[in-house]
Formats: structure tokens, sequence, C-alpha cells
């Protein structure tokens, strides 16, 4: 019987680790492909976009798809590639342009199902992203896309893979996570006036903040130390607004 799985035969008494490491064939067992997939959003006219591209190659030429691309794992024991997280930060610089650590990224889920890459098994682990709206408009297209285009997330059709369910699954999770963490401040500009933040917690939840709520929600974030006065002003139509920062970006 051929064993698959690489249980078989792990209790036999072959001597030392290194002994077993030398006497290993790792040809002998089934491996699937890793890629990255990556969900990057932003906000531009008070409306939530993701990235997509336009695949260049089959399969699925010509279709839209989220950025992304293979894991280098490498080929021998001791050349075993690259890390997936690294893997998903080279992606995000391949695939955007924009400078390596100048968006929040963070894991969002593995996708693993049988046949939902018609080339071979693969296995794929998705981030987002999220980039600030003064940072959206340097993004390009990386080489191995025919193009790059943000959309609204409410706007988007049918993807390649399966891509419409990691989509969901992305938006689904910033919805849910900025209400109990800063990630709100990874949308906006360096500085931003109250209006401004409101409006990032408007479209990502997709319901409308009232003023006086939001206010107080405000004050609460000054008081804790998240936010800060920033110099200068916004102006705007009847008055200049103070504007702000995130706490954590400021270098000390």
């Amino acid at each position: 019987m051929t064993d698959l799985t690489g249980k078989l035969g792990h209790d036999a008494p072959v001597g030392t680790e290194a002994e077993f490491l030398r006497q290993y064939r790792h040809q002998k067992y089934a491996k699937p492909s890793v890629t990255v997939d990556l969900v990057i959003f932003t906000i531009l006219d008070n409306d939530l976009k993701v990235l997509l591209v336009k695949r260049r190659g089959h399969p699925f030429q010509g279709s839209w798809a989220l950025p992304g691309g293979f894991v280098d794992v490498g080929n021998a024991q001791d050349e075993q590639g690259e890390d997936v997280e690294q893997a998903a930060h080279r992606e995000l610089a391949e695939e955007t342009g924009l400078p390596s650590g100048s968006c929040y990224l963070e894991q969002l889920y593995t996708f693993g199902s049988a046949y939902r890459d018609p080339r071979t098994r693969v296995i794929t682990v998705a981030y987002y992203a999220l980039v600030p709206p003064n940072l959206a408009y340097q993004v390009k297209a990386g080489d191995d896309a025919a193009e790059a285009q943000w959309v609204s997330v409410g706007e988007v059709g049918a993807l390649a893979f399966d891509h419409d369910k990691i989509l969901q699954m992305g938006a689904q999770r910033i919805r849910g996570k900025i209400d109990y963490t800063p990630i709100a401040f990874e949308l906006v500009p360096p500085t931003f006036t109250v209006a401004e933040l409101r409006d990032v917690y408007s479209v990502v939840k997709g319901a409308e903040y009232s003023s006086n709520n939001f206010y107080r929600r405000f004050r609460r974030m000054q008081s804790d130390g998240i936010i800060e006065v920033a110099p200068g002003y916004r102006g705007t139509a009847t008055k200049r607004a103070s504007v702000y920062r995130f706490k954590r970006t400021v270098s000390t």
C-alpha cells in the first residue's frame, strides 16, 4: 500500500533523527502547492473598495481576481523557501508597487478545498491589507497582471477561483474588527478630521453613525490616548476643522 500521508513507518527503529532525515525521501509523498491571496481594501470617495487584478494567463485568463501568488517552498530539507508571511508581504509589494511595510497586513483564513484551482491541489493562505487613501492612487499592477483596478466592494462581479468567498470573508472581518480594534486608522490619511474618521466607520460598517454618538466615541479615543491633536487645520465650506492623528503612527 502506498502511504500518501507520511505516517507509516515513523515508529520503526531507524537510529538517530539525523539518520532518519538522511534516509527520508520527500519525493514519495504528494505535495499541494501553497499560495497567498490578498484582499486589499481602501476607502475612496466614501466608498469601500477592493483591489482586483485582471489575469494575464490561464486559468481564468482575462477574469478579475484577487492579487496573490505562489509561496516559494524550496526543494530540499535544507532549502525550504520562504515563510508564508514573508510571501504575503512580498506579494503585497509586488502586486501594488507600494513600499514594503507601508500597509497594514493581517492573516485572514486558510482555504484548502479540493478543486478550488483547476491546475493542481492548491492551498491558499488569505490575508487582508488596508491601504490609506493617500497611497491608493499610487497602486499599479504587478508584472503578472494585465491591469489592476479599485472596485467598489458592492459592485464586484464573479471572480476567478474561490475569490468571491475570500473577499466576502475579508469584508466581514474588517466590519467586525473596526468596533474593537484601531484598524480604522489604517484607512485615513496621516491626519484627519472627526468627520473624516466618522465616514470611515460608516463606510466599513455600511451604516451611518450619528454625529453625537460618534463624537462621544471620538472623545473616548482621545482620553484613552489613541488619538491626539495634530498641527494645522482642514478647510471646510463653513469653518476650519481641527485635525488629529493616530498616536501609534507618531515617531517618538
